[in-house]
C-alpha cells in the first residue's frame, strides 16, 4: 500500500511539474491581440490559492472545527511573531524566484528550462551540506557532477545556432541569467525552510501559511 502510494505520488509530482513547464511556456509565447497578463499576478493568484489550501488542511486537522481552527491560527502565528519572522527570508526569496520562472520561460524553450532548472539539486546539495552539515557521498557527488556536465552540453550552441543571425540571443542569455538565479533562490530558500522545519514542532501546514503571508505583500 505504502509503495504503491510512493509511486503514484512521484507519477503525479512528474506530470505536475511537466504540463506546468509547458503550460507557463505556452501562456507566455501565445501570439494574440492585446497585452500579455503580468507574471506578478499569476504568482499572487497561486499564493492566494496556496494559503486557501493550507488554511483547508489545518481546518482538517482541527476536527473540522473553525474555533478550533481560529485557535490553532491565532496560537501559532499571531502569538508567535518571532517564529513567523523566521518565514520572511524564504517567502522573499521565493517571490523572486516565481517571478524569475516566467522570466525565463519567456526567454527559453521548455526542454532548455527544464534541463537547466535542474542545477537547483546542486545548489540545495551544496547548501545542503553548508548549512545542515549533510554529508554527501561518493556516487552522489559524481551524480551531482554528472547533472552539471549535462546542463553545460544543454547550453552548448551547435552550428545551426552560431550561423543564425537572430536577435534572440540577447533574450536567451536574459532567460538563463533568470533560471540559473532561480536555481540559488531555491537551493538556499529550500535548505533554510527544512532547517526551521526541523528546529521548530509547528506542522508543515502552519508555516506554509506563514511562508505565503509574508509572500503575498511582495507580490501585490
Amino acid at each position: 500500500m505504502s509503495a504503491n502510494l510512493k509511486y503514484l505520488s512521484l507519477g503525479i509530482l512528474v506530470f505536475q511539474t511537466t504540463s506546468l513547464v509547458l503550460t507557463m511556456r505556452y501562456s507566455r509565447t501565445l501570439k494574440e491581440d492585446g497585452p500579455r497578463y503580468l507574471s506578478s499576478t499569476a504568482v499572487v493568484i497561486a499564493e492566494l490559492l496556496k494559503i486557501i489550501a493550507c488554511i483547508l488542511l489545518v481546518y482538517k486537522d482541527s476536527k473540522c472545527s473553525l474555533r478550533t481552527l481560529n485557535r490553532v491560527l491565532h496560537d501559532e502565528i499571531l502569538n508567535k511573531p518571532m517564529e513567523t519572522l523566521k518565514l520572511a527570508i524564504p517567502s522573499g526569496i521565493y517571490t523572486l524566484q516565481n517571478n524569475l520562472l516566467y522570466v525565463a520561460l519567456s526567454n527559453l524553450d521548455a526542454a532548455t528550462y527544464q534541463v537547466t532548472y535542474q542545477l537547483k539539486i546542486l545548489t540545495t546539495a551544496l547548501f545542503s551540506v553548508s548549512m545542515l552539515s549533510k554529508k554527501l557521498g561518493l556516487y552522489q557527488w559524481l551524480s551531482l557532477v554528472i547533472l552539471m556536465a549535462g546542463v553545460t552540453f544543454v547550453q552548448w550552441p551547435s552550428d545551426s545556432q552560431i550561423d543564425s543571425k537572430e536577435l534572440s540571443a540577447g533574450s536567451q542569455f536574459v532567460g538563463l541569467m533568470a533560471v540559473l538565479i532561480a536555481c540559488f533562490s531555491s537551493g538556499f530558500a529550500g535548505v533554510y525552510f527544512e532547517k526551521i522545519l526541523k528546529e521548530t514542532k509547528q506542522s508543515v501546514w502552519i508555516r506554509n501559511i506563514q511562508l505565503v503571508s509574508f509572500s503575498l505583500e511582495p507580490s501585490l
